[in-house]
């Protein structure tokens, strides 16, 4: 925030190095208190303005931050700065087209600007136009050669395309770089290049005093990946134990607030009236918990000719944000004041945000996992659409969720036993209300059986979404579509059944097993 500040005296001047200096200081409101009075000497300068919308933004006021930024283009509109900050508090409200349309803009006005092609990437993932988001990714990098994030970000997505030598080698030359880039490191053992003879260079990163906080966890969880592939388990549980305890404390999880929620959508959309509509007939929403086989799921429904598979959407959510955002109430507190009409301008604003996935194809997916926290609400938006739930073996999907590396918010439940268990049974109690309410709009994907019979499984599922058969569907793992998740490589495997990591552990499963409520436990460990 350092802007040129022409038009102001001295004295304002002095106000806006000092507020812009706490700004940069990671001191909002000591920044917000300095630039007050200057705001009320000078509250149409375009730099002040500026400030304004940065130091609104640092304090979570990101609408304010968003009129801020317009105004301070109104007045200067060939900023590119002032996009990418109009840009980045779009973001911050969901409003993803909105962010990229604004830092598009950047881009074209300023074409060597690294910051603006990088937060454009950024926000193209997001926005699940990897295409899109690889061009920017790479431009940023042809400016900004020795930008780790932008290398990271691109290797993701060439992991994503099944570019496995090319994403292996992006990694490494991060490491080149930051030896001790936990996400790197991840990202190589989780894909299976990172080998024994990588664990003393791990090792030696998580020792290093100037490793953040974030990459020791992730460094973990790649040591813990590679023990696990070299059969190693009880090291790599004696590992995963150690970095989730110390994950837990920078992700704290509240069970009993988690259960409460549950309860309150549920009691919410008690009293839901079915509406007989076909909007948001093609719309297909998978939901599951992380590594439960949604994308296994989804690239039998993408192999079918007439359905395009989007990836994890966050369109859904952000609707609803919208929502709430404009009633001033949380959701689900405004569900029981919603009319027909209201739902159906929700299911269209969905609807038009996601329509090109259906601009070539009349079907198309979103799987986002979180989907099954709001099937209610997509059943009062679009009662046409069809909603997946897929469900695998809890031990297994409590399992693989302890074993991977999540680094996005919200993830505080993976960190112990208790807690995958509390989730993943609130998960359960809740999709089968779901699908007890509404049995022709909820769908129940079991894995294991679909591993077991294909066929029967792959036509089963068709016939609830009113597709017809096709043989392409059976052979989903050979096309080259891009696969929009950490499941990118296993889906791209011929079909195995034998996906079991469980039995491995034994008895160093048995706190999971029982957390779980497995009465046999006996049974299980061997």
């Amino acid at each position: 925030m350092t802007g040129g500040i022409q038009g102001l005296d001295a004295q304002a001047q002095a106000q806006y190095a000092a507020a812009a200096a706490a700004l940069t200081a990671g001191k909002p409101r000591e920044a917000a208190t300095l630039v007050k009075a200057l705001v009320e000497q000078a509250p149409a300068h375009p730099d002040v303005l500026h400030l304004l919308a940065g130091i609104r933004g640092r304090l979570g006021d990101h609408a304010g931050a968003v009129n801020a930024a317009r105004q301070a283009l109104h007045a200067r509109p060939d900023d590119a700065t002032f996009c990418c900050t109009l840009g980045k508090q779009f973001a911050a409200l969901g409003q993803l087209d909105a962010a990229i349309d604004a830092l598009q803009r950047a881009c074209a006005l300023q074409p060597g600007l690294a910051m603006a092609w990088y937060n454009l990437g950024v926000l193209r993932v997001r926005a699940v136009r990897f295409a899109e988001a690889e061009t920017a990714l790479r431009k940023t990098l042809e400016l900004a050669p020795h930008n780790p994030q932008a290398r990271l970000q691109l290797a993701d997505l060439l992991k994503m395309a099944g570019r496995v030598d090319a994403a292996a080698a992006t990694w490494r030359e991060v490491l080149a770089a930051h030896p001790a880039s936990g996400d790197a490191w991840w990202g190589l053992a989780d894909l299976g290049q990172a080998g024994g003879d990588d664990i003393p260079a791990m090792q030696a990163a998580m020792r290093d005093p100037r490793t953040g906080e974030r990459d020791r966890i992730a460094l973990g969880f790649a040591i813990a990946r590679v023990l696990d592939r070299n059969d190693r388990c009880a090291e790599a549980m004696g590992v995963l134990k150690e970095i989730h305890a110390h994950a837990r404390k920078l992700q704290p999880w509240d069970a009993a607030g988690f259960a409460r929620g549950l309860d309150a959508v549920l009691a919410a959309f008690a009293k839901a009236a079915p509406t007989a509509s076909e909007r948001g007939r093609g719309a297909i929403f998978i939901a599951s918990l992380p590594r439960s086989g949604s994308t296994l799921t989804e690239q039998v429904l993408a192999a079918h000719s007439q359905v395009e598979a989007s990836g994890e959407l966050r369109d859904l959510p952000q609707v609803l944000a919208e929502e709430s955002r404009q009633r001033g109430r949380h959701y689900p507190d405004w569900v029981a004041s919603m009319s027909d009409d209201d739902w159906r301008r929700l299911g269209e604003r969905y609807l038009e945000r996601t329509a090109r996935w259906r601009a070539s194809k009349p079907f198309s997916t979103d799987k986002l996992p979180g989907n099954w926290l709001h099937i209610g609400a997509i059943r009062a938006m679009l009662p046409g659409a069809k909603v997946i739930v897929c469900r695998r073996d809890p031990l297994e999907t409590c399992f693989s969720c302890y074993r991977q590396y999540m680094s996005a918010d919200g993830q505080g439940w993976t960190h112990r036993f208790e807690d995958l268990a509390a989730y993943r049974n609130g998960f359960d109690r809740v999709v089968q209300q779901w699908q007890a309410r509404y049995p022709g709009f909820v769908y129940m994907q079991d894995h294991e059986n679909l591993l077991a019979d294909p066929d029967t499984g792959v036509r089963a599922l068709l016939a609830f979404c009113g597709l017809g058969f096709e043989d392409a569907c059976l052979a989903f793992g050979t096309g080259s579509r891009e696969v929009r998740s950490p499941s990118a490589m296993q889906v791209r495997e011929p079909l195995r059944r034998d996906t079991a990591r469980a039995p491995r552990y034994g008895a160093l499963l048995d706190p999971l097993r029982n957390a779980l409520g497995f009465v046999d436990i006996a049974s299980w460990s061997h």
